[in-house]
């Protein structure tokens, strides 16, 4: 094929933007299966299909898009409609990669906070809880068998693993210590930081780049421009931080629109490793300190999440919409709860759009750098520690009914009281770890059929209190 973009000016675009809008829009709506399908889809259409860049390219943008606080699928779609319709490409891509999940989340959270106590409505929720238990389960082996490679990532894990179970350390920490011991690491020349190629649920075909329509150059556009770079990372800077600065301002700190603006505009800077990963930090926080949530509707939103498309990241929404639904001061509870979810989103969102159009033309320039490949096989490595304390965490408050804690000096933990175990999560628990683990069913499949057998053991239990 003909590479295009070799002699292209610098305001063309690689593909017409009107078929690129169709593509994304299609993307978006069949991104379900959480990052690694999502990466996988649009490596088949972007890469195998369309042929409108390269197997190498793609790989160099999702590494970039792995060292990134936030999700990195959104991240990944920004990058590549940047690069083939310059930044108004990037924008369309990172917002219709969103719109879908958004829309359904909104949908479902005005059902559960209508009609969440109605019995198929909890039942639902049940079945959703013992699924979703499953499902970071698989993520804990799946991702420790990509990352822990050998002992120091071992080590690494285990080490993240102690310091947010047993010392409660902040995630942030966690992942800045892990990310400069791999900086040093990589510095060092070590091989025992650093990662294997590849990616996620990819194609077995390689496609060159100099097959693809973008080609190997990389285009006019994409080069290092500081001048442009600083200009759109500060618009975007001011649109994610003006608006919380402005609740701040004008209602305070105490006002629960400053909050969630806050909380989730700290949570953008900070969520390295994917959903799972900043869930133990967002349920720490949201259920343990504000008291927005109780541990069981975590789950429920999650569930919410899986079952629809766009990032998984998007259950901040319902932890949003929740939040002000149950503080909403003199506004209409539902309307509170609109605004706050709008909030969440975009305060959530926003800051992958300024990373990408920041550093991704730098970050051209730097394929197979050490550091950057030692911080991120680092903190992948810690964030497996980071996702067996959400799923210990969620298994206990899903599994039985009563947690006391227990303290052996800095040393506190919830330890489940065994009389209270609750057999129908723990046998649905079970099944579900059953059908993906052995039976190789989908996320999607699992998740459906343990919401329906939900509805169907609370209808016949004839209670709406079956869940945990």
């Amino acid at each position: 094929m003909v590479d295009t973009e070799r002699d292209a000016p610098a305001g063309r675009d690689i593909v017409p933007l009107g078929e690129a809008v169709k593509v994304w829009a299609r993307v978006a709506a069949l991104s379900f299966g959480g990052p690694a399908g999502q990466i996988a889809l649009m490596h088949r259409v972007v890469v195998d299909e369309k042929r409108w860049i390269g197997e190498h390219r793609f790989l160099h943008a999702l590494n970039y898009c792995m060292l990134l606080p936030g999700p990195e699928a959104h991240q990944l779609a920004i990058y590549i409609g940047w690069l083939l319709n310059r930044t108004i490409g990037g924008l369309i891509a990172g917002a219709l990669f969103v719109l879908p999940g958004f829309i359904a989340i909104l949908g479902l959270s005005y059902i559960y906070a209508a009609y969440g106590n109605v019995s198929y409505i909890a039942g639902l929720f049940f079945g959703l809880k013992a699924a979703v238990l499953a499902v970071v389960l698989q993520a804990v082996f799946r991702i420790g068998s990509r990352a822990l490679k050998n002992n120091v990532m071992i080590g690494i894990a285990a080490a993240a693993f102690v310091a947010i179970f047993f010392l409660h350390v902040p995630f942030p920490l966690i992942i800045i210590a892990a990310g400069i011991l791999g900086f040093f690491g990589g510095r060092a020349g070590s091989p025992l930081f650093k990662v294997g190629g590849g990616h996620r649920g990819g194609s077995a075909v390689i496609l060159e780049d100099r097959d693809s329509l973008l080609g190997e150059e990389t285009p006019p556009h994409a080069r290092p421009n500081l001048a442009w770079s600083l200009r759109v990372s500060g618009a975007l800077a001011i649109a994610w931080l003006l608006p919380v600065a402005l609740l701040l301002a004008t209602t305070g700190s105490g006002n629960i629109f400053s909050q969630v603006g806050l909380f989730f505009s700290q949570m953008a800077v900070v969520t390295f490793g994917g959903a799972y990963a900043v869930l133990a930090y967002v349920a720490q926080e949201a259920v343990q300190h504000f008291g927005w949530l109780k541990p069981g509707e975590m789950l429920d939103g999650l569930g919410m999440a899986e079952t629809t498309p766009g990032p998984l990241i998007i259950v901040v929404q319902f932890v949003g919409f929740m939040a002000a639904y149950r503080n909403p001061g003199p506004l209409d509870p539902m309307l509170a709860a609109t605004l706050a979810a709008v909030l969440t989103t975009w305060v959530t969102f926003i800051p992958s759009f300024l990373w990408i159009f920041l550093g991704a033309p730098f970050i051209e320039k730097l394929r197979g750098n050490a550091e950057l490949t030692g911080a991120m096989s680092a903190i992948t490595a810690a964030v497996v520690g980071v996702i067996l304390n959400l799923a210990i965490w969620f298994g206990i408050h899903v599994l039985f009914a009563e947690v006391r804690p227990a303290l052996w000096g800095p040393v506190s933990i919830d330890v489940p009281v065994p009389s209270s175990v609750l057999w129908p999560s723990l046998a649905l628990t079970a099944f579900a770890a059953l059908a993906i683990f052995r039976l190789k069913l989908s996320v999607i499949s699992t998740l459906a059929i343990c919401a329906a057998i939900g509805v169907m053991w609370t209808i016949l239990a004839g209670s709406g209190t079956t869940t945990p």
